[in-house]
């Protein structure tokens, strides 16, 4: 006989549930969800000494021609290997966004994100090791060319601070995609 324990039961019943429910809001109410689209980024760069990876989905909502709003998540990961100083650093990062999109034109786009990362980083020589951890806040302001579902351009990190930030600049390009 099998047993199953009764926290998993718990957890089935649990998300069942909530399934459930949000097929019947849909299907209730088609509009809100033909208003939402789903889109983000994936990216990857790599030299002989570095490696960054970052996946990051979002979705949206269309209020109207002109403005739409969404949050996003994020997960990235770094490498970075130096022979000189024989040091190794490694850094994770992973949070969350509020995104508001404004479109004066069809073709031109104005962009403001908010983005709260948590950053770990693990610094290892051959005498010490130091890790650091902390969440890091930037404020995003953006204009790009839209065209269909794919937008690209330049943000500026109005918060952005050269000690702290996981990013090499406060400018930063970007390419979007929302289907």
């Amino acid at each position: 006989m099998i047993m199953i324990p009764f926290q998993n039961i718990k957890s089935f019943v649990l998300v069942s549930f909530v399934l459930f429910s949000l097929q019947n809001i849909s299907a209730q109410n088609e509009n809100f969800w033909s208003k939402v689209r789903f889109g983000g980024n994936i990216g990857i760069g790599f030299t002989n000494d570095t490696f960054n990876a970052v996946i990051a989905p979002a979705a949206i909502y269309d209020f109207n021609p002109w403005f739409s709003g969404g949050v996003g998540l994020s997960f990235g990961y770094s490498t970075f290997d130096d022979d000189v100083f024989n040091e190794e650093r490694r850094s994770t990062n992973y949070g969350a966004s509020l995104i508001g999109l404004f479109n004066p034109i069809p073709e031109f786009q104005l962009s403001a994100e908010f983005e709260q990362m948590g950053v770990s980083q693990r610094i290892e020589t051959t005498n010490q090791t130091f890790t650091d951890d902390y969440w890091y806040p930037a404020l995003f302001l953006g204009a790009g060319y839209r065209t269909g579902f794919v937008s690209f351009g330049i943000r500026y990190d109005v918060l952005y601070d050269d000690d702290k930030s996981i990013y090499g600049s406060a400018y930063a390009p970007f390419v979007r995609v929302f289907f």
